[in-house]
């Protein structure tokens, strides 16, 4: 990482905060996952915790985007007298379905995702103005 280049680091930043949710929802669900992580913070290893989270939240951050361009091409897919859920169109068989609460939950957190992207690109376009003046 590029700790020079201030959008890197914030996006890095970001993927750190979302694994480690990411770990503590599974650590509150599954006792086991939280001794690991637990002792990995006691025993120093911060450094190599942050990876897993950085790794972690990159694949959050995929799946999150996959989700929500399926359910963008559903909208799509669906003509304007079908209500939703009741469109022709199969979701991925790969994809479990959630319930609406996640559903939301999900929504919300990727709308949290993309307002974070366009807060970025907008100061990528600062920098990269105020460096070529």
């Amino acid at each position: 990482m590029n700790a020079d280049n201030p959008i890197q680091l914030l996006q890095t930043g970001f993927r750190i905060s979302l694994g480690a949710t990411a770990s503590l929802i599974e650590s509150l669900q599954d006792s086991q996952k939280r001794e690991e992580i637990l002792s990995k913070l006691t025993n120093s290893e911060f450094a190599q915790l942050t990876q897993e989270w950085a790794e972690k939240g990159e694949v959050t951050e995929q799946e999150a985007r996959n989700f929500v361009d399926s359910l963008l091409s559903q909208q799509s897919n669906q003509t304007p007298g079908e209500t939703p859920g009741t469109s022709g169109t199969t979701t991925e068989t790969s994809t479990p379905a959630a319930s609406p609460d996640v559903q939301l939950e999900l929504q919300e957190l990727t709308a949290q995702i993309a307002a974070m992207r366009a807060e970025l690109e907008s100061l990528r376009n600062q920098d990269s103005q105020s460096s070529g003046s």
